[in-house]
């Protein structure tokens, strides 16, 4: 599907002008992009958003540290800390990150990598935003990305393409998968959330000139690749396909004291 949706967005956007259409649109040549210089409007679509992301990552990486604490634990030795942990309330959370260790690494892991993408593509193509470029007011020259693609170079010092923001908000794909390896019924809903966030991150960039609509759309096609493919090497096709159930998992799981991860 990712790449079907590539092909899509290079036929309609990188072989014609309607990203150009489209920002010439909201382009004031007296007064630049209508929120170009709005404080408020950056913080809100910026800024703010981002803790949605952030705030994700920042608790897989805790889940992921703390899930290797509860197997350490044995009745026989620590029963006394058991007891404890069990009055804290501190048992039941790391019984469930240790269950889901395989999840919270996962997600970690997807970030670095559609971030790490992200990173690379706007390093080795080096485009420049709207406002760079001389149709905008800037001095730098409008290219495609494919026109100044270098593999194994850095070509330039453009980071437009694709879209950084808007990655922000589609690295959230990742717990689709997590949503759709348990067969959670509210995957789809998870999908289409963090496909809507994406879109959204990225749209607001447009109205302040700092990117073209196809970068939107091209941020999503490199995450969703890229966190589908980490979710393959984490779960494999078939466990995606038909996952395990979580009850089974939970059960095993306490019954051996968390010894094994799922």
């Amino acid at each position: 599907m990712p790449l079907v949706i590539g092909l899509a967005i290079f036929m309609i956007f990188d072989l014609t002008p309607l990203d150009e259409v489209i920002s010439n649109w909201l382009y004031y040549p007296e007064s630049t992009f209508p929120f170009a210089h709005d404080r408020f409007f950056e913080n809100l679509t910026h800024r703010w958003p981002r803790v949605i992301p952030d705030w994700t990552g920042e608790a897989a990486l805790i889940g992921s540290v703390l899930s290797f604490v509860w197997p350490l634990i044995k009745p026989e030795r620590d029963g006394g800390l058991i007891r404890r942990l069990e009055v804290l309330r501190i048992a039941p959370l790391l019984r469930f990150t240790s269950l889901h260790r395989r999840d919270f690494l996962f997600v970690v892991v997807a970030f670095a990598i559609t971030t790490g993408m992200i990173h690379f593509f706007k390093s080795h193509t080096s485009i420049y935003c709207p406002v760079e470029t001389t149709l905008y007011g800037g001095i730098q020259e409008k290219k495609e990305w494919f026109e100044n693609f270098n593999l194994f170079h850095e070509a330039g010092a453009g980071r437009c393409w694709p879209g950084g923001h808007a990655s922000g908000g589609f690295t959230m794909l990742a717990l689709y998968f997590v949503a759709r390896r348990y067969r959670w019924r509210y995957a789809k809903a998870t999908l289409y959330a963090a496909l809507v966030l994406g879109v959204i991150y990225g749209t607001t960039r447009i109205f302040q000139g700092w990117h073209f609509m196809s970068h939107t759309f091209w941020a999503g096609v490199i995450v969703w690749l890229s966190t589908l493919l980490t979710a393959l090497a984490f779960y494999g096709w078939r466990q995606l396909a038909q996952p395990v159930f979580w009850k089974i998992a939970k059960t095993k799981l306490l019954g051996d004291n968390a010894s094994e991860n799922v």
